[in-house]
């Protein structure tokens, strides 16, 4: 498991928007195991993606990604905001 995390200016409904867009069945093809507000969970290729939204202060939003088994993909997602 690895954990990962950015600030960004985009508000948290794009920040999970851009993700289930890039890890979910229209992307990378995981499966959406968990969506709300604040965070989304998919799994497949034995392993899985957390995206939660940490806090949101001055028009920055703080994201957390933890994985297991989808590292570089994580990290270019992160590349991406």
């Amino acid at each position: 498991m690895a954990r990962y995390s950015k600030e960004t200016r985009r508000s948290p409904e794009k920040v999970l928007e851009k993700a289930l867009a890039f890890f979910g069945p229209g992307g990378l093809g995981l499966k959406v195991e968990e969506q709300s507000g604040c965070c989304l969970r998919l799994i497949g290729g034995g392993g899985y993606v957390l995206v939660q939204i940490e806090s949101v202060e001055r028009s920055r939003t703080t994201v957390l990604l933890e994985t297991r088994e989808w590292d570089y993909q994580v990290r270019q997602f992160l590349e991406s905001l």
